[in-house]
């Protein structure tokens, strides 16, 4: 029955079942980042009253069920005719009987919908509901579950004409009509020009269509790179639009359609000009197909037309040059098969060589971020050569520091504060910064640190308690440190971790947070013992009093003030050494706060939090302070990036690149700064971007995106936003000036200083295989993981890779050598 039944035919049938419930009781809104939670839910959970009342209380906890309040019952009834002035006609007295029966009927349905067995049906036929609409959205049509659909709003107030239309995603008012006519301009545009081309064969007369195919080459040329990748930023009928362009042009550079040479050609390059705006693998694997079918073709068809299949070699070199090197490709084109191409007297070359030569660049492109972006250092190298060697290539580069240098975090001189991105000559072969409270430490290249800036308590860990005006190495007896990670606030501590996972701490030693098993302030780096010797740490985070690390076995260890509950342990007493967090396991990545802790698993499908409950910054939809770790439920269904904390906020970037805030302030990017969020909540205005990276300060954010663009918001006093003033707060993310054309890999943010950098992240390769299902980094040509573009490597592989081990190559390949290139890439 499942296999015949269709999604349209099962949302029809499922429409008609819930006009059972009683809608004016329920209002139902379904949220989409929740679906994954509910597709693998046992449906037979609802057969017993515990396992029902759990699932529909989950329902109400998300506010995906509103119960809306009783409304009183009227049991007021037609008015009767009076019988004694005249006699009444038959139709009258049918009409009488009728609102008698009506009027009796909905009393009896109000009074049975009140009856316990009605109210069991109606959760349970709402929880089945719910689980439908999850697997519905997962693996079937989508505009089935659009946002309009009767599923995700109160089935009230809307005629069944109404509900259908919305239920099947159908678009509605000026936005129907704007659809009716970009695509029926398009199929007429479409049909004019096959017509032209047609026509112009027949008469001998001008055809116009090449022109206009020219016309759109050269302003698609002259597009930014990448200026259609990001698909969020395009409608879903801009996306159609695009679509059913690629699938014209393909069928207009084929050697059977309706056009010229001229415009074969001409389509063909179109084609590949607007795939390499668009930034996907699958769009340029497209055309790579078709190039290698219109080339089987000509070479078997009879005409042996010379210009047949063939590309302007000047305008290809320069739309693939520019699509390769901004993705960190070498300055030139790197094709062995460049050498040997020879174009022919009209500038021309086979459609078969330039598909070539493009798949050989993807190949390489690929086998570069390979090594650079998905390599991470040798992490049980304990010598400088190996360490060095396993750095990425080129990956220390460029070093931007702004806000606070009041006690030369910043190393710019008498500067007090720098209010725009500035260059910094000091911060040199750097691949990690971290800011701190009025400090910065650096991790060179070689794995050796550098630190600068406020030196009280020790914090710099250069053996005193004396300020510093430019980075100098503290003591670590030849170790090398992948990773620092020091506080915010509180009288600053750090903990450095090196690349053989041990911990290392210093600074003010206050509550413990030090690990030592003292109060004492350590003024040098210090290894943290106790139940971490042994273990591989993969993870660190220095709270304002607290400090926390994660083992390579998923085990989280938590010391310094038990205060609020910011350890973990189910009490507040505060631990001089590192202790396990026995309530959870499979941990991936911690972040410590103010007085609270997020800790993410390892698959990153659960978020925890914990501690001091204020302002909502645990994200429970409530102030309470939570001793132990507790999930946080409005995150459930989500893939969780990374974690980040302020002394009364919190912010979680997901798999797909959104960002969610949660506490209290400006740091929430909502535009308010009194506004209070007590369960995790979309930061709108970056919805339509794709962020990577996040880093919190006190009282304000740093965002990267995708496309290297760095947002900031919050406490801006210092300048720390980087917008050119100090005026503050600033209450909605700000794209940080002075930026434009860096390639920013990395942020951070102290207490009032922010710095970004352009080195790739070492410990991207270790995050992808920690959280493999979590992490996709996509990347332009290089990492595109939709089930279209899989479909389309398999269907080339089919098509072109069979019979590669005869002794005659398949076509149109001249060579085996050719050929262990395509199978080696995909």
């Amino acid at each position: 029955m499942y296999e015949k039944c269709t999604a349209e035919s099962l949302f029809h049938f499922w429409i008609q079942w819930i006009k059972m419930l009683d809608p004016s009781q329920i209002h139902l809104k379904f949220g989409e980042h929740l679906h994954s939670s509910w597709v693998s839910e046992d449906c037979e959970g609802i057969a017993s009253p515990s396992g029902l009342d759990g699932l529909f209380e989950r329902l109400v906890s998300h506010k995906e069920v509103n119960l809306l309040p009783q409304q009183a019952i009227s049991l007021k009834g037609p008015t009767l005719t009076d019988y004694d002035q005249e006699p009444t006609t038959v139709e009258e007295q049918e009409h009488l009987i009728n609102a008698l029966l009506g009027h009796q009927r909905n009393l009896a349905k109000t009074i049975s919908n009140l009856s316990r067995f009605s109210k069991v049906l109606q959760k349970r036929l709402i929880i089945l509901q719910r689980v439908y609409q999850a697997v519905s959205c997962k693996h079937h049509v989508r505009k089935i579950c659009s946002e309009d659909s009767p599923l995700n709003t109160s089935v009230t107030g809307k005629s069944e004409d109404e509900k259908s239309n919305l239920g099947l995603g159908m678009p509605q008012g000026n936005d129907a009509l704007l659809e009716l006519g970009v695509k029926t301009g398009i199929n007429i545009l479409f049909s004019l020009l096959r017509q032209n081309w047609v026509l112009a064969k027949q008469t001998g007369q001008f055809s116009f269509c090449n022109d206009i195919i020219q016309t759109a080459l050269s302003v698609v040329e002259n597009f930014p790179p990448l200026s259609l990748s990001n698909e969020t930023k395009l409608t879903p009928l801009g996306v159609d639009s695009l679509n059913q362009i690629n699938v014209f042009l393909q069928q207009a550079a084929s050697p059977h359609s309706e056009a010229d040479l001229t415009g074969q050609r001409l389509a063909a390059e179109l084609m590949i000009a607007l795939a390499a705006q668009r930034g996907s693998l699958r769009y340029v694997l497209g055309w790579i197909e078709m190039s290698m079918k219109i080339s089987v073709t000509v070479s078997k068809s009879k005409t042996k037309d010379k210009d047949a299949g063939k590309i302007h070699w000047q305008s290809f070199l320069k739309i693939i040059t520019d699509m390769i090197n901004p993705m960190g490709g070498s300055s030139g084109l790197t094709s062995t098969m460049l050498r040997d191409i020879s174009p022919d007297d009209n500038g021309l070359v086979s459609l078969y060589y330039a598909a070539v030569i493009l798949l050989e660049e993807l190949y390489f492109l690929a086998s570069d971020y390979a090594s650079n972006c998905c390599s991470g250092p040798d992490e049980n190298c304990n010598n400088s050569t190996s360490h060095s060697n396993a750095n990425l290539s080129g990956s220390c580069g460029e070093v931007y520091v702004w806000g606070s240098n009041c006690t030369h975090q910043l190393a710019e001189g008498g500067q007090e504060k720098i209010t725009t991105p500035k260059y910094s000559a000091v911060f040199t072969d750097c691949q990690q910064v971290e800011a701190g409270q009025f400090c910065t430490f650096l991790i060179y290249s070689d794995g050796t640190v550098g630190a600068c800036g406020k030196g009280s308590y020790g914090r710099l860990g250069l053996g005193d308690s004396n300020n510093c005006s430019v980075p100098k190495k503290p003591l670590f007896d030849k170790k090398y440190v992948k990773k620092i990670s020091s506080s915010k606030g509180s009288d600053g501590h750090s903990l450095a971790l090196t690349t053989t996972g041990e911990v290392y701490s210093w600074g003010d030693g206050d509550y413990g947070k030090l690990g030592h098993g003292t109060h004492s302030t350590q003024k040098i780096p210090k290894l943290v013992k106790g139940p971490l010797v042994g273990k591989v740490v993969k993870c660190v985070s220095a709270g304002y009093r607290h400090s926390a690390a994660v083992t390579e076995d998923g085990e989280l260890y938590t010391w310094g003030d038990g205060e609020f509950g910011r350890l973990g342990h189910d009490y507040t007493s505060s631990k001089n050494f590192p202790t396990k967090v026995q309530s959870i396991e499979s941990v991936g990545l911690v972040a410590c706060g103010g007085s609270h802790t997020l800790a993410v698993s390892q698959d990153g499908k659960t978020i925890w939090s914990f501690g001091g409950g204020e302002n909502g910054k645990l994200g429970h939809g409530d102030t309470n302070r939570q001793l132990k770790p507790k999930v946080i439920e409005a995150l459930n269904g989500l893939y969780i990036r990374k974690v980040a904390c302020g002394s009364q906020s919190s912010l979680a970037v997901t798999s797909s690149g959104q960002l969610y805030a949660w506490g209290c302030g400006a740091i929430l990017g909502c535009g308010s700064a009194e506004y209070t969020a007590l369960r995790p909540r979309l930061v709108e205005d970056l919805q339509s971007k794709r962020m990577v990276d996040i880093a919190c300060g006190d009282s304000h954010v740093i965002a990267l995106t995708h496309e290297s663009e760095v947002y900031a918001w919050g406490n801006n006093a210092m300048g720390q936003c980087g917008q050119g003033h100090a005026q503050s707060p600033i209450t909605r993310p700000k794209r940080v000036i002075g930026l434009d054309g860096v390639s920013v890999h990395q942020v951070s943010a102290g207490t009032s200083h922010s710095v970004a950098w352009t080195a790739l992240p070492t410990d991207r390769y270790e995050m992808v295989l920690v959280m493999l299902p979590v992490i996709a980094w996509p990347r332009p040509f290089c990492v595109d993981l939709q089930e279209a573009t899989f479909a389309t490597i398999r269907t080339f592989l089919e098509t072109f890779c069979c019979g590669f081990d005869e002794e005659t190559p398949p076509a149109p390949f001249h060579s085996h050598r050719i050929i262990g290139h395509e199978i080696t890439y995909p």
